[in-house]
């Protein structure tokens, strides 16, 4: 794209400036997009498994809901409690609405279509997505109120907790792939399960890691059955109590764009990303994008049926599972894999 803007007559300087805002601009506008996609899919989700109907009166079968939902938030009034600090209030969800649009960087949409093809690519996404809680630990301290506090010091736990066990499971695959790079590690999985389907989830040392990186997705992003930092029946709304308007829309745009980010990670990690499903030459016609959001809108649906149908853990249980259960089977998984790969001279 620099080359593109340097043929118009720009200086090269000018040329990588103009190429990277349309670049990020590029990438930020359809997830926007798409995140309002997101809550409509989320809602009509949950309400056929509940049997009901959903969004069906703004717009053809009530797809402009959430954008009627978007006009109304931002119309109303931001109320900044008086006992509130008032800089950290205002700026909590700003933390969290901008760290959740950093990781997208470096998500490949389809062969090269990339804004930054770094070689730390998966790094740089679990240093990203690290800096989450903070906006969620401010919001919840600087808002002065009990249950905003409450669900502070509980994202700050859970979240911790589980990027723990997300980190040994991304060292999983990262000892298979021998790469950090997004897109080497999806081109690594072409023909992985008996040479026909592109995927690490389809290698029988590789499912169980899958399966605890879907679990532990699911609270990293605090998401049913671990939406503890929310839990309505305790903490009212948790750290977003005390927000109204385009605040409080700020902390559901952030909570969906990372919702959506790990899907896009569960597919790129272990479903081939925008490979195939089948390692088969005619399936390569269809464009790669194409693949990758089948499989995200896959994984969504899954993210949406879990929050319909699970009940809320308790919170002992949902520590007890991170520290006893998935920390210790994900070091017994890299210690196993490694192994393997040494024995099989996958290095040599």
């Amino acid at each position: 794209m620099t080359a593109f803007f340097q043929s118009l007559g720009m200086t090269y300087e000018w040329a990588w400036v103009i190429a990277t805002i349309a670049g990020i601009l590029l990438i930020a506008l359809p997830v926007m997009l798409t995140v309002a996609m997101m809550i409509y899919m989320d809602r009509k989700v949950w309400a056929a498994i509940n049997l009901r109907r959903g969004p069906n009166v703004v717009g053809p079968f009530g797809l402009l809901q959430t954008f009627a939902d978007a006009l109304k938030v931002f119309l109303q009034e931001t109320i900044i409690p008086s006992a509130s600090n008032k800089g950290l209030f205002l700026i909590a969800p700003i933390i969290t609405f901008t760290v959740a649009l950093l990781a997208w960087a470096v998500i490949p949409f389809n062969s090269g279509a990339v804004l930054a093809d770094i070689n730390v690519g998966l790094l740089y996404i679990f240093a990203v997505s690290s800096l989450g809680v903070y906006g969620v630990v401010i919001a919840g301290w600087a808002s002065n109120s009990k249950y905003p506090f409450f669900s502070a010091m509980r994202a700050s736990a859970q979240m911790i907790s589980y990027e723990v066990s997300i980190g040994f499971v991304i060292v999983c695959v990262v000892l298979w792939a021998d790469t950090f790079n997004m897109n080497e590690i999806i081109l690594a999985q072409k023909g992985h399960g008996l040479g026909v389907v592109n995927g690490y989830a389809f290698n029988l040392l590789l499912f169980p890691v899958w399966v605890m990186f879907f679990i532990s997705s699911l609270a990293e992003t605090a998401r049913v059955p671990f939406d503890l930092t929310e839990a309505e029946s305790e903490l009212v709304a948790g750290y977003q109590t005390e927000y109204s308007s385009m605040s409080f829309a700020l902390f559901w745009l952030g909570e969906y764009a990372n919702i959506l980010l790990m899907c896009f990670l569960n597919a790129i990690l272990f479903f081939g990303g925008w490979l195939p499903p089948i390692d088969w030459e005619p399936l390569y016609l269809i464009p790669g994008w194409i693949w990758l959001f089948a499989k995200v809108f896959g994984f969504f649906f899954l993210f949406s049926w879990v929050m319909a149908t699970v009940p809320r853990y308790r919170y002992d249980q949902l520590m007890r599972i991170g520290w006893k259960v998935f920390l210790p089977l994900s070091l017994i998984f890299v210690v196993v894999i490694s192994g393997y790969l040494v024995m099989t001279g996958h290095y040599a």
